[in-house]
């Protein structure tokens, strides 16, 4: 009865609260009222018709106590000088929101909006940050129109958007600064929501096994309807909802979307309901461990080995590298080899106590969230139960992952090119140089045009690989599209090049600085390169892709 009494005291003293505070953020001030407060110690500005009072702040503000007393700033209306230093966003975050005392009178505002006028200048209904700007999707700015999806895409992606928006994204900057693991509260938060779910849900039979235990997927998508487009909207609207924080997106969801889907195309019906249901509900984490040391793109040369034993055990010992997800996971979907009998696929549990299974993370030039882990597996003890798969058949099951694996990553990397682009689009509208917007120059128009072709023409040819993949079997397209896929990977990695160096001029200093204008420019140029090594190299992709296309008529005679 206490706590019941306590709870209800405490709600309305909240309510409370959150009124009084809205009646002193809707309190109308003038801008006379403004200009007396215009001192260190006793300082009002105005941004976009609200009023702030900044008198206990300077000695906190990131850019010191000058640029806060400056004439043009103290007592003033700074609002374009205060977005062209900063983003939109940085008001809504609780610490600065909480400095709004008030906004300026209707006739102070009037006043502004017809002097405004008498200027030329066009009033803005919205802001910068509500604009949908060209090319910033790839459906609505000009592709008003298309073949390839249905209803159902369209609830998909407004689904993930949401969740995303709502519970990842607000703090994914600060995680990846931080380089802050992903904790089980954010797991479970992706396996409530049906995230974790729709990296498989194309996997053959998922459907039941989903309706078995109660999962479902965003937007009310069924698992039978859920095709090769769905995938594209997830891995798009994943990338964007990370907001622009690679190393966050692979922490959070990089390993479990490349180490489960071998353990539910090869495991037994005891091993998916022991260990990739916990991982669909978020309630366990798994990777994929196969790179080595030795052995990169050329898998075949990996040293870790799996010895059988007389009960049809194993003992694996080995080790492995840059291990995506590795320092979170608690299974390893592991690649080994054996002496008499090829290579296998075993899972490995997580042994932190005996030792025989342990990670320690590999600093690379992203974020320490991603969990990118050197594996250490020490004579490790292997139920017989947890082969995946046939022995004999490691190498050709890790394979039959790859095409698919390399698609998403198109998917997702051509995403992060088009934020990038978006990002271009807004500076060069809002900064200001030589007296006159940075988009009126013919050199920036150029850059973007170049972004702008250019990813636009991977996601053309992506929608049109995409397709193809909808109307064949697994087996076909491992057989006919391999080439094609490598040959887009190639492409995409190579226009984030284009991107990544066009971006850093446009934001010059503010593309290398990893707080304020530029981050996720700073961010991408730090991380666009993952992709052209991760899941085959530029080169080993290229050169794949000739070769297969080559295969049929390479014995043939050719005349020109």
């Amino acid at each position: 009865d206490r706590r019941l009494k306590f709870g209800g005291h405490f709600r309305h003293f909240v309510a409370a609260l959150l009124s009084t505070m809205d009646a002193i953020a809707s309190a109308e001030y003038s801008l006379g009222d403004v200009g007396k407060h215009c001192v260190e110690g006793d300082l009002w500005i105005v941004i976009d018709g609200k009023v702030y009072d900044l008198s206990k702040f300077g000695k906190v503000h990131p850019g010191g106590i000058p640029p806060l007393v400056d004439p043009t700033v103290a007592g003033k209306d700074c609002t374009e000088l205060f977005f062209g230093l900063h983003r939109a966003s940085v008001l809504q975050e609780p610490r600065y929101a909480k400095l709004q005392i008030g906004v300026l009178g209707k006739a102070d505002l009037a006043a502004m909006a017809e002097a405004m006028d008498k200027n030329g200048k066009k009033r803005k209904e919205k802001s910068n940050a509500d604009i949908a700007f060209p090319y910033a999707e790839a459906m609505g700015s000009w592709r008003r129109f298309s073949p390839y999806y249905k209803e159902s895409h369209h609830k998909f992606r407004a689904a993930v958007r949401e969740f995303m928006d709502k519970e990842i994204r607000p703090h994914c900057k600060a995680w990846d600064d931080a380089g802050e693991l992903p904790t089980r509260e954010v797991d479970k938060l992706l396996g409530d929501a049906g995230i974790l779910a729709s990296l498989v849900a194309g996997e053959e039979g998922i459907g039941d096994l989903f309706r078995q235990h109660g999962i479902t997927l965003p937007g009310g998508v069924k698992a039978e309807e859920f095709d090769y487009f769905h995938g594209l909207v997830l891995s798009e609207e994943l990338r964007r909802g990370i907001d622009g924080c690679y190393g966050v997106g692979d922490g959070l969801y990089g390993g479990i979307s490349i180490g489960l889907p071998p353990l539910l195309k090869f495991g037994t019906q005891e091993m998916i309901l022991k260990y990739a249901v916990p991982c669909i509900k978020g309630e366990r984490r798994i990777c994929l461990a196969i790179s080595e040391p030795y052995a990169g793109s050329d898998v075949a040369q990996i040293r870790t080995t799996a010895t059988p034993a007389a009960d049809g055990s194993w003992h694996v010992s080995g080790v492995k590298k840059w291990i995506t997800g590795g320092m979170v996971a608690d299974y390893f979907t592991t690649l080994c080899k054996t002496e008499k009998h090829g290579s296998v696929m075993l899972l490995l549990e997580r042994d932190d106590d005996k030792g025989t299974v342990t990670t320690k993370p590999i600093k690379t030039s992203y974020s320490p969230a991603a969990g990118t882990a050197y594996v250490t597996i020490h004579d490790a003890h292997v139920t017989e139960q947890n082969l995946v798969g046939k022995v004999g058949m490691g190498f050709m099951q890790t394979m039959a992952n790859f095409n698919f694996e390399r698609w998403g990553m198109i998917c997702g990397g051509n995403r992060h090119s088009r934020m990038v682009l978006e990002e271009c689009l807004r500076w060069a509208a809002l900064r200001k140089v030589f007296g006159k917007p940075l988009i009126q120059q013919p050199v920036i128009r150029y850059k973007l045009a170049e972004m702008a072709a250019e990813i636009e023409a991977v996601h053309s040819m992506l929608e049109d690989l995409t397709f193809q993949m909808n109307n064949m079997t697994p087996a076909d397209i491992n057989k006919h599209l391999a080439g094609t896929i490598a040959l887009l990977k190639y492409k995409q990695t190579r226009v984030a090049t284009i991107v990544s160096d066009n971006a850093c001029q446009i934001f010059g200093g503010r593309a290398i600085t990893g707080t304020g204008m530029g981050y996720v420019v700073e961010k991408f140029q730090r991380s666009f390169k993952f992709q052209a090594i991760l899941g085959g190299s530029e080169e080993i992709m290229a050169d794949f892709a000739i070769r297969q296309a080559m295969k049929k008529i390479e014995d043939l005679p050719a005349r020109l």
